[in-house]
């Protein structure tokens, strides 16, 4: 028996996630294990939530560039074409240009149930 001390860090995409967690209570060298599989979790668990993150601002961003080239695109479909002769692609768009703001506002939220991964 001895006390447990477990220090991970993970590297991904030039970001680098570090969990460290100790123990003052006599654990086995399984309890021990067991602390290093959470740490470990906990960082898997972080990059993929800074994937999704990091996703959502790649979105925002290539939004943000395509934005003003595509409402000069709604505009000339609106005024030239009905809407009953719209193709998909010009829904498409028109849909895309209608929704921009939501995706540009949208925010990834890191809380969730914490529990939920280490049952």
């Amino acid at each position: 028996m001895s006390k447990g001390s477990v220090k991970l860090m993970l590297s991904y995409d030039y970001c680098h996630f570090e969990i460290a967690l100790s123990s003052d209570e006599e654990m086995t060298l399984e309890q021990i294990d067991n602390m290093r599989k959470d740490a470990q979790r906990l960082c898997d668990k972080a990059v993929n939530q800074y994937k999704i993150a990091k996703q959502i601002e790649n979105k925002k961003l290539s939004i943000k560039i395509y934005i003003p080239e595509l409402q000069r695109q709604v505009k000339i479909i609106k005024e030239n074409y009905p809407i009953s002769e719209w193709t998909d692609e010009q829904k498409a768009k028109i849909k895309t240009l209608e929704n921009y703001e939501f995706i540009l506002n949208t925010e990834y939220d890191y809380n969730d149930d914490f529990n939920k991964d280490f049952s």
